[in-house]
């Protein structure tokens, strides 16, 4: 049977191959496998922080940008956006003899490698993801690469780790987390710009925003919740009705007229979306 610590193994399984666990697990499971990595960072971050003069602070990889790590953050968090491919452990044994096989043709390429647009050209079938997806949020080059190879395994992982990270670190839904309302919010705003980068939206931010709308306030994370809201994927009316429109209803009568102003520019900008999405999905044969 579906006992309670083989859900969170087949839970711990399905983060890095969602392809592989094929059967529905509950959202809300209780927490077996802790991250043992937080005591020695927090003893790590408090020595930095006596020493900041004199030791410098080693901030994440992240592909394609340079962003500083929040110190106040909480140490079992998965919001740090850092790039980390499947076989780190074997590219730092040996550099140099990889280095001169790079571009053997059956080499997977590590994604640190990648730093510029003909690489991804001329890799681009023996591109290795990062074990860490959130790393594709903040690459253009790995979402080029999504929009060309349509990998049902990288939308699957990049859906599972979504949908985890947005449901524990909601500010509104976790009280927690109140004092990283500001991370949450660069967060979200990375979820958006990837939306637009892709132009469509994400099934697991469709599934956070209809779960967490009845319990938002309307004001925490607003500019990025009504942004997320735009790029809901087009879905039957008495769902979006009921998921979508009953929630945002009852902030909408009771709110500020900037309040007001403000969703209805968001579902503007949704029903264009859903129409562009209708143009460039249309069947060429039936226009007519």
């Amino acid at each position: 049977g579906m006992q309670s610590h083989l859900q969170a193994l087949l839970s711990l399984y399905k983060l890095f191959c969602p392809e592989l666990v094929t059967i529905a697990l509950p959202a809300k499971m209780k927490t077996y496998f802790k991250n043992s990595e937080g005591p020695w960072k927090a003893a790590i971050s408090a020595l930095r922080r006596r020493n900041k003069e004199n030791a410098p602070v080693l901030n994440p990889l992240v592909l394609g940008t340079t962003q500083p790590q929040s110190r106040k953050r909480k140490w079992n968090a998965q919001v740090v956006i850092a790039a980390s491919s499947t076989n780190k452990n074997n590219l730092e044994e040996d550099r140099e003899k990889q280095h001169l096989n790079l571009y053997s043709m059956d080499e997977p390429f590590p994604v640190e490698r990648l730093q510029t647009f003909p690489q991804l050209l001329q890799n681009i079938h023996r591109l290795e993801f990062p074990s860490q997806m959130g790393s594709v949020l903040t690459n253009p080059l790995l979402l080029h690469y999504m929009n060309c190879i349509k990998d049902e395994s990288i939308y699957l992982r990049l859906y599972y780790w979504m949908g985890q990270t947005l449901q524990e670190e909601c500010t509104w839904c976790v009280a927690e987390n109140s004092r990283y309302e500001e991370e949450f919010k660069d967060f979200l705003e990375a979820v958006y710009k990837t939306e637009c980068f892709l132009q469509e939206g994400f099934s697991s931010c469709e599934e956070f925003l209809y779960k967490s709308l009845p319990l938002w306030d309307g004001f925490c994370c607003r500019p990025q919740v009504l942004r997320l809201l735009s790029w809901i994927p087009l879905s039957s009316f008495s769902e979006i009705k009921s998921h979508l429109y009953d929630p945002l209803a009852q902030l909408f009568f009771t709110s500020s007229l900037y309040f007001k102003c403000s969703v209805l520019e968001s579902l503007k900008e949704l029903l264009q979306n859903w129409l562009n999405w209708q143009v460039i999905h249309s069947d060429p044969e039936s226009d007519s």
